[in-house]
């Protein structure tokens, strides 16, 4: 072994220079100079030290390796700590001399320092954490508990920087069903959890959904509240981001009642309702859904309340009232829709028989996107209210799109049942269909059965369409007053003469 350093002899004033022999042996020289001893540089004292465990036998290794780790732990200087358990942990696992008991101790030292905060800087953390797992990871069969405690860590430290997808990333590497250490199906479910939440605050709906899959699966297999909560936001989120506004709408109103959410985190959610209700398809299930919301008193002070209840209210939106909606709409909710090649071909052919050249006919053959789509098929219904019939023409100016894309647009609603009227295809006209007098009247005044009721033929449909709102909000009432009767909720006392 080299000697680092000769003891300087009193007599002399200067440093000892360590030169070579012949033979290989080391001598020592006196030199004199005016400057105070310079203690010369020794080799590295990790490697140094590391090759001194070699010698020992395996119950020294243990206590020696143990003691270097609480030295380098312990430092005040941390500066160059990450270079020093590099050192440790590739001699740890890569030196066949150290065998399986110390490199686990060892890391499992390492696990146990970080999580109790051991390493104050962040960055040296984060350094120590990465570079560790790149040791290791090829023996994740023999460190598998170590590798995924410190996946935790590092995702932690990811998610802590907002960098999302990363730190999503590094939890998809924990092995979650190997055969050594299977984890129980709540701690799975949990981490599905969270790597959905990541990749969903990053946008990328497309993976989320995929592990959410895997979520849904292993959701009956727990009673924890957080974590049901938890899953039923992810359930909402997913239905949000994969444009199903119904369901999301629906979802994301009801987690806004659990008393156990923060009042801010509630106050979102329901407002998130409400901007998926104006965005789904309209139709009876939206009409069914935003009554729901404007039933609610909370949605009034929220700033989407006035287009929802003009939409709830079957209004004509006009373009200047959805400018200020617009601008509160996350990207996935603002996205392009790719008009097909059909309903393109369905809105030209029509168009050509529509004096195309004329100016006020516009040129659209559709929406352009998922806010766009939502108004105007709300328009198209709400139209549906005021008038009896309208033309193909007099329909794309309402909508801002050829007659083609408009006749287009009412046949599919006709179709899937969200429109109720007829297309005269040679007249260019569409008929809607009056509310049908058997829908929800009861006429069960009093609570005294059923009544005939005898209608007048005033020959004014509009006419009988308001008579028919009241008769259902007179029913409708009367049912409740039963109901509450029924419960002893309500007393009516006797009528004095």
């Amino acid at each position: 072994m080299v000697p680092s350093a000769l003891p300087t002899p009193h007599r002399h004033s200067g440093t000892v220079e360590i030169l070579p022999d012949l033979n290989g042996s080391y001598r020592g020289r006196v030199a004199h100079h005016a400057q105070p001893p310079v203690p010369v540089p020794f080799p590295c004292a990790m490697e140094g030290k590391l090759a001194q465990f070699a010698t020992l036998n395996q119950k020294d290794k243990v206590a020696a390796y143990q003691a270097l780790f609480n030295e380098l732990i312990s430092r005040e200087d941390q500066t160059d700590l990450p270079a020093d358990i590099h050192t440790l942990v590739d001699n740890v696992v890569n030196q066949e001399s150290v065998g399986l008991v110390i490199s686990r101790l060892i890391l499992s030292e390492l696990v146990k320092a970080l999580s109790e905060g051991k390493v104050k800087n962040t960055e040296l953390k984060k350094a120590i954490v990465q570079d560790t797992l790149d040791i290791i990871q090829p023996r994740v069969v023999s460190y598998e508990e170590q590798i995924n405690t410190l996946r935790f860590q590092l995702a932690n430290i990811l998610e802590e920087a907002e960098e999302w997808s990363e730190a999503a990333r590094v939890l998809m590497g924990i092995s979650l069903d190997s055969g050594q250490r299977a984890l129980p199906d709540q701690e799975k479910l949990q981490v599905y959890i969270r790597i959905v939440r990541l990749l969903l605050e990053d946008e990328d709906s497309v993976q989320a959904e995929r592990f959410y899959n895997r979520a849904a699966l292993l959701a009956h297999t727990t009673t924890d509240k957080e974590t049901l909560l938890s899953f039923k936001l992810c359930q909402a989120r997913i239905s949000d981001y994969s444009r199903k506004f119904l369901e999301a709408a629906s979802r994301y109103h009801e987690l806004s009642w659990v008393p156990e959410i923060d009042e801010d985190e509630r106050s979102h959610m329901l407002s998130a309702a409400m901007t998926c209700a104006v965005l789904a398809p309209a139709g009876p299930n939206r009409s069914r859904v935003l009554a729901s919301l404007c039933r609610d008193e909370r949605t009034q002070e929220l700033p989407s309340f006035k287009i929802m209840e003009k939409m709830f209210r079957d209004r004509i939106l006009r373009s200047n009232e959805i400018k200020e909606f617009e601008g509160t709409l996350k990207p996935h909710q603002l996205a392009r829709i790719e008009i097909s090649n059909n309903d393109r071909l369905a809105a030209s052919v029509v168009a050509d028989d529509d004096e195309v050249h004329d100016p006020t006919v516009s040129t659209r053959k559709g929406p352009s996107t998922v806010l766009d789509r939502a108004v105007m098929e709300h328009n198209l219904l709400a139209s549906s209210k005021v008038y009896n019939n309208i033309t193909f023409r007099g329909l794309g100016a309402l909508l801002d799109v050829t007659p083609g894309a408009a006749e287009n647009m009412a046949r599919k609603m006709i179709e899937q049942g969200r429109l109720k009227g007829t297309i005269d295809q040679v007249e260019k006209l569409i008929s809607f269909e009056v509310m049908g007098e058997e829908d929800d009247a009861q006429g069960k005044a009093g609570g005294l059965g059923d009544v005939e009721q005898v209608e007048e033929d005033t020959g004014a449909p509009f006419t009988k369409r308001w008579d028919m709102q009241i008769r259902i909000t007179a029913a409708n009432v009367e049912t409740i007053v039963q109901h509450l009767t029924e419960k002893g909720l309500v007393s009516f006392g006797t009528i004095q003469a």
